[in-house]
């Protein structure tokens, strides 16, 4: 049994409406969850498939670090899917720095994170002092080294040309990896 963490504002979205999140997690990753609604402690027990039930805290941290419940889902689509989190708190001077460095990771009106997510293929969450990714280990470097960018200084711009190259590798391995059915070069 593994004992997890999450902000109290969001116990209720990890439980969900009528306890239906709750009962879908426990469903899909093969878990049971004891939630005290008290202190934000989650106790994720295994009760089915091990290897699924790794998952299970990891999806619970997900939903605590600001991820909506369908997107921290998304761990479970297999064992390549990766959690993340950025200290956006650990990269800034104090708080008013800390407001800046959401802010140029957040972009006007939310753009620079909406790029994040659609030349990386990750999803992209900022909450609190934190940047959470999930994706394919490919996706989560990305969108990591973006960030990691953007909070050393780097320009917006050169941040941006840096996801798009990736994006193109992404999608041209892709091609090369499907290029060829039936194994014939």
């Amino acid at each position: 049994m593994q004992h997890v963490k999450i902000p109290q504002d969001r116990i209720g979205v990890l439980i969900g409406e009528g306890g239906e999140t709750m009962r879908e997690i426990e469903a899909e990753a093969e878990v049971r969850l004891d939630i005290d609604s008290e202190n934000g402690s989650v106790a994720v027990e295994t009760v089915g498939d091990p290897v699924l039930g790794l998952k299970g805290p990891e999806v619970v941290r997900a939903i605590g670090r600001g991820f909506p419940p369908e997107d921290a889902l998304r761990l479970l689509e297999g064992e390549m899917m990766l959690f993340d989190v950025v200290d956006i708190d650990a990269a800034s001077r104090n708080k008013n720095d800390m407001k800046r460095q959401k802010g140029r990771l957040i972009g006007e009106n939310g753009r620079t994170r909406e790029l994040m997510e659609e030349l990386s293929g990750a999803s992209v969450v900022i909450y609190g002092s934190t940047l959470g990714i999930i994706g394919s280990p490919e996706q989560v470097d990305a969108a990591r080294t973006a960030s990691e960018m953007l909070l050393d200084g780097a320009p917006h711009g050169a941040v941006y040309s840096f996801l798009e190259d990736r994006h193109n590798e992404m999608k041209h391995k892709g091609m090369e990896y499907h290029r060829f059915p039936g194994g014939k070069s």
